[in-house]
C-alpha cells in the first residue's frame, strides 16, 4: 500500500522537496530550454503565502513534465526529476491502490483531461493493429455505447478509423446485444477486422456502468481480435470505493487500459486527467521524432505542468485511503435519500446504486423548474427525454429539498 494519510506539515515538505529537486530557472545554468518561470510582473515568486502553498509554488516553479516518466526508472527530461517522482508514485498509487494493479505493472502521466486519455488509448491501440498487423485505417474500428462521451467519435475522427456506436437498453442502460452482434457483424462484412472497445466505468449523463464480460464474449463468439479500454473519467474516484468488489480495474484480465478524471470527483484542478495502461504499450505512441526531448515523448499533449500531478497527489495524501472512502460514502447516502424522495412521488428515473448521478426521466417534468436548478439534459436540441442531477460535494440536502419541492 503506498496510499496513506498523510498530515499537512509532511504533505508540505514533501512537495517543497520535490521543487527543490528540479533544476532551478534562477541558480542553475539554463540556456537552451525553451521556457522559464511565470511571468513575474503577474507571479509573485517571492510573496510570504507561498511558503505555505505547495502546489501554487509548484505552479509558479512551472516544471514541464513532457513524456512519459513510468517508463524510466530515472524519469525523462532530468530538470524536473523532483517532481517526475512524485508523478510516477502518484500513477503507481492510483492503478495500484484503487484499481488493484501488479506492483509497478502500469506506465501513464497526467493528462489534460479525459478526452485526451481516452483518445490516446485509441492511438495506442489504432498503432498497435497497424504496426504488428498490418492493419489500414478502414480495418481498424472503436466500439462504444450510445451512453458514451463524446470523444468517441472525437478521437475516431482525428485517427481516422471507424466509429461504431451501439445501442443501449432505455430502462437499463446497457449494451444491447442484439445490436452488438449486428453492427459487428457488418462492420465484418465491410472488411472490418480490429476492434477497440470502450466500456464505461459510469457514462456521463447516467452513471451507467457496462458489463465488460459480456460484451467481450460478443467479439469471442465472433472471433474478432479488442482490446478493452475503460472510461473511468467520472467513475474512476468514486465507484472503486463505493463497490468494492466490481470488475473495473487491472485485476481483470480483458482491462489493459483506463481513463480517469481528477477534476471532477477528486475536486482538482481542471487539466488533471489521468491515463494508465498497462506495461509494454506505451511504445505505440512512440513520437521518435522528438529527438530533442530527453526520453522521447509518448503523449498526444506534449508538454504539460508538473504542477498538475501535485494537486492530484496533495488531495489523496490529505485524505487517505479511509478518508476518501468516507467521503464517497457520503455522496452515496445522499443520492440514495434523494431517490427515495423520487419514489414517493412517483418519478421515474435511472441510477446505478453505486454512482452519485441520478437521472430522471423528462416526462412530467417542468422543463422550466429543471433548467432553474441548472439540471443537465440528455438533448438540447430538442425536446429532452432525461434530466440528470449530479450529487457533488457542493450538492446539499436543502437543495435537494428545494428542487422537489418545486417539481412536486
Amino acid at each position: 500500500m503506498i496510499w496513506e494519510k498523510l498530515s499537512k506539515e509532511a504533505i508540505n515538505n514533501r512537495v517543497f522537496e520535490a521543487v527543490k529537486g528540479n533544476k532551478s530557472y534562477d541558480s542553475d545554468n539554463i540556456l537552451g530550454i525553451p521556457g522559464t518561470y511565470l511571468d513575474t510582473e503577474q507571479f509573485y515568486r517571492d510573496a510570504d503565502f507561498l511558503s505555505n502553498a505547495p502546489y501554487l509554488t509548484t505552479l509558479i516553479n512551472n516544471p514541464n513534465h513532457i513524456g512519459c516518466h513510468t517508463l524510466t526508472d530515472d524519469g525523462s527530461e532530468d530538470l524536473f526529476r523532483g517532481t517526475q517522482k512524485i508523478e510516477i508514485e502518484l500513477i503507481r498509487m492510483v492503478s495500484e491502490d484503487i484499481l488493484k494493479a501488479d506492483e509497478k505493472s502500469i506506465d501513464g502521466y497526467i493528462a489534460p483531461g479525459g478526452t485526451e486519455a481516452n483518445i490516446q488509448a485509441m492511438w495506442i491501440y489504432r498503432n498497435y493493429y497497424m504496426q504488428e498487423f498490418g492493419a489500414s485505417h478502414d480495418e481498424i474500428a472503436v466500439v462504444f455505447s450510445s451512453d458514451s462521451h463524446y470523444s468517441m467519435h472525437k478521437g475516431a475522427n482525428l485517427l481516422n478509423i471507424h466509429a461504431l456506436e451501439i445501442d443501449v437498453n432505455f430502462d437499463t442502460r446497457q449494451i444491447n446485444r442484439v445490436s452488438l452482434q449486428h453492427q459487428l457483424n457488418r462492420a465484418k462484412e465491410q472488411g472490418i477486422k480490429y476492434f477497440m472497445l470502450i466500456q464505461n466505468m459510469s457514462t456521463t449523463m447516467f452513471g451507467s456502468v457496462d458489463e465488460i464480460a459480456e460484451n467481450h464474449a460478443v467479439f469471442e463468439e465472433l472471433s474478432l481480435p479488442v482490446k478493452i479500454h475503460l472510461d473511468g473519467a467520472f467513475g474512476g474516484f468514486i465507484y472503486p470505493f463505493s463497490h468494492a468488489e466490481n470488475q473495473h480495474n487491472f485485476a481483470n484480465p480483458l482491462v489493459n487500459s483506463i481513463t480517469l478524471d481528477a477534476h471532477k470527483m477528486l475536486m482538482a484542478p481542471y487539466g488533471t486527467g489521468m491515463f494508465l495502461i498497462r506495461k509494454g504499450w506505451m511504445h505505440y505512441s512512440t513520437t521518435k521524432e522528438a529527438q530533442y526531448v530527453q526520453g522521447l515523448d509518448f503523449t498526444i499533449c506534449g508538454s504539460r505542468s508538473g504542477a498538475n500531478a501535485i494537486a492530484i497527489w496533495m488531495i489523496l495524501q490529505t485524505h487517505g485511503p479511509q478518508g476518501w472512502k468516507q467521503k464517497m460514502k457520503d455522496l452515496i447516502d445522499l443520492a440514495d435519500w434523494f431517490c427515495a424522495e423520487l419514489d414517493q412521488r412517483g418519478i421515474e428515473y435511472f441510477r446505478n446504486p453505486y454512482m452519485n448521478i441520478v437521472t430522471m426521466k423528462a416526462n412530467g417534468l417542468d422543463d422550466e423548474v429543471c433548467k432553474s436548478y441548472r439540471l443537465v439534459a440528455d438533448d438540447y436540441t430538442g425536446k429532452p427525454s432525461w434530466w440528470k442531477v449530479v450529487v457533488m460535494p457542493h450538492v446539499k440536502k436543502n437543495s435537494l429539498m428545494a428542487f422537489l419541492k418545486d417539481i412536486s
